[in-house]
């Protein structure tokens, strides 16, 4: 990393079992992430709710981490937060020092992304929500939006968490965000 590094930002992409988290940070990261995927097992089997994502093979165990230079002075850490419930204990630390977060969330599963917002709005972290169209591309944004009972001034978009491209702009959303939040003040 350049010396001229002053100011590091803290984002945690969070959200349910399989809606692409570890995919968005190795989509949009400019180094190679860390990744703690590991092979599902039988025992994982018996606590983990699959349905819906019955073809995932691997999952999070801690985190996902990834980087992103905004200028020579300015680095976005990214970090992506690992979605069964039984992991759910680590979340409190990785929103330490957050300033913010990406909720990814799948049709297919929406009920799992409601422990991610009220974790978040308990912590007072700003968030947007990214709808991860590659699972069922059938809903629009305000269908999202009534779904998880959304308040209209929390940014909802579209996104394709593969695409490094649709990542970069569920992030610009959250600075941009995050800037009208501390403009406002």
């Amino acid at each position: 990393m350049a010396g001229s590094t002053t100011t590091g930002l803290k984002i945690v992409i969070v959200g349910g079992f399989g809606v692409g988290k570890t995919t968005m940070v190795k989509s949009v990261s400019e180094i190679r992430p860390l990744s703690t995927e590991e092979t599902l097992t039988l025992a994982g089997e018996q606590v983990d709710d699959a349905r819906g994502v019955e073809r995932k093979s691997t999952t999070t165990v801690a985190f996902d981490f990834g980087r992103i230079s905004l200028n020579p002075e300015m680095v976005l850490y990214l970090f992506g937060a690992p979605g069964q419930e039984r992991f759910w204990f680590l979340w409190d630390r990785l929103f330490t020092g957050t300033l913010g977060a990406v909720v990814l969330v799948d049709t297919r599963r929406l009920a799992d992304s409601w422990y991610a917002i009220d974790r978040l709005e308990h912590h007072r972290t700003p968030f947007v929500v990214a709808h991860n169209r590659f699972g069922d591309p059938t809903h629009s944004l305000d269908q999202v939006r009534d779904a998880l009972d959304l308040s209209s001034d929390v940014p909802l978009v579209e996104c394709d968490a593969r695409r490094r491209e649709s990542s970069k702009a569920v992030l610009i959303t959250l600075v941009n965000h995050l800037y009208a939040l501390s403009s406002a003040r």
